[in-house]
């Protein structure tokens, strides 16, 4: 959070419009923020060079390429020293069809979201991992049938207002 004090609304602004648009041409970033090129320019290489922009990508649209299913997964672990933790996130890892890993509260310890080619592909998968003995007790699967909200940018203006109520309006 130091660092989110440190930004001012110009750097919020340019922030906002590189998750719209990570491909946007400098002039028109400087354009839409309420600068010239130049110091616009110059801030963009600050927040990356700080480690506020930590790359830029493509989204890619799958069901254009090929089928998927994605499964949310919770799972217990039988030990809950740090080493059982430890050794459960570093093995998970190295498994490519995992997306995301949170460590959570609650009845289990983590939740785990896959993306596998169909749902013997997550068996597999699951399968795999239980077999390398990483420390799993128990899991529960869930299928997603349709995901009608998806977001890859984060709600910047609305989670920096509460620590720097200033209007970040463009």
């Amino acid at each position: 959070m130091n660092g989110l004090m440190k930004l001012d609304r110009i750097d919020i602004n340019i922030l906002v419009q590189l998750q719209k648009d990570g491909r946007i041409s400098n002039v028109n970033l400087a354009d839409a923020v309420g600068l010239s090129p130049s110091p616009c320019l110059q801030r963009v290489k600050r927040l990356e060079q700080a480690g506020f922009i930590t790359g830029y990508e493509a989204h890619i649209n799958l069901t254009k390429i090929t089928d998927s299913v994605t499964v949310f997964t919770e799972v217990t672990l039988s030990g809950h020293r740090r080493e059982d933790f430890m050794k459960f996130e570093n093995a998970v890892r190295e498994v490519d069809e995992l997306m995301e890993c949170h460590l959570i509260t609650g009845g289990y310890d983590y939740l785990l979201r896959f993306l596998t080619r169909s749902i013997e592909h997550y068996q597999e998968v699951i399968e795999k991992m239980l077999d390398a003995q990483i420390g799993i007790d128990k899991y529960f699967s869930y299928i997603v049938i349709k995901s009608p909200i998806m977001k890859s940018s984060v709600p910047l203006r609305s989670l920096i207002a509460k620590h720097n109520p200033v209007d970040f309006g463009v």
